[in-house]
């Protein structure tokens, strides 16, 4: 039995419509995965369904940080395997600068979503116990900040904490929660921080002895956490960032 392999597992990708979701939606589906895709983008959403191996994929429009949207596609399905909570968004703002709206909707997405997401699988109980794995993207800037990103690193490094409780209450029932720290990676997110401010791109790619990655570079890792080979590793945050 091959122990990378993803067969007969069933997946939800949130974040699926493009970057890190899309391509570990690819990846996972190559590695033998049923996927459930959510994303705000309908059509791009769609884009990432068509990409996918094998069949049986589905997928499902909402906004988590609409309650009734979350609730709803919660509903949808049945038992996972698995869920990689890639939703996020990076906003560049000096400390001085930070307002309450912003840093309410970027807390909303960030922290909140993929929190209540986390909830209410728990309370429908759609975890499968003892085969499930939890991966909550994070960033390697938790560790190696950048100026203007206190709002982001802010919220991720509260996600990062936040699941190293959750692997201690769900670990009885077999379910293992992690992290994935990940460095700059060639994503629309990137190419968005950069036109804010290409000085904080290039500081944090000098910071990385291999260079930027790609997509694939984290997918490949996220279906390692998904798979029965890392059955043995809960309560981690692992730095993906080039060295």
């Amino acid at each position: 039995m091959n122990a990378f392999s993803l067969t007969g597992k069933t997946l939800l990708i949130t974040g699926a419509s493009s970057g890190l979701g899309r391509q570990t939606a690819i990846s996972a589906s190559e590695a033998g995965a049923t996927l459930i895709l959510t994303g705000r983008n309908e059509v791009r959403l769609r884009e990432t369904l068509e990409k996918l191996s094998g069949e049986g994929h589905a997928m499902v429009v909402a906004d988590l940080t609409v309650d009734a949207q979350l609730q709803s596609l919660v509903a949808s399905f049945g038992m996972l395997n698995g869920v990689f909570f890639s939703t996020g968004v990076s906003t560049l703002v000096p400390t001085g600068f930070i307002t309450a709206d912003k840093l309410r909707i970027d807390l909303a997405i960030n922290y909140e979503a993929p929190v209540l997401l986390t909830s209410a699988l728990l309370r429908k109980k759609k975890l499968q116990q003892q085969d499930c794995s939890l991966l909550y993207m994070s960033t390697v800037s938790t560790v190696y900040p950048f100026v203007g990103g206190a709002m982001y690193i802010g919220a991720r490094a509260a996600l990062e904490g936040y699941a190293r409780v959750l692997a201690l209450e769900l670990a009885p029932k077999g379910i293992r929660v992690n992290c994935l720290r990940s460095g700059f990676v060639r994503t629309p997110m990137l190419e968005k921080t950069a036109q804010l401010s290409k000085v904080a791109v290039e500081k944090i790619e000098n910071q990385q002895p291999l260079g930027i990655g790609d997509p694939v570079d984290v997918a490949r890792t996220a279906v390692f956490y998904f798979s029965g080979a890392s059955k043995w590793i809960t309560g981690t945050n692992l730095i993906l960032g080039g060295g």
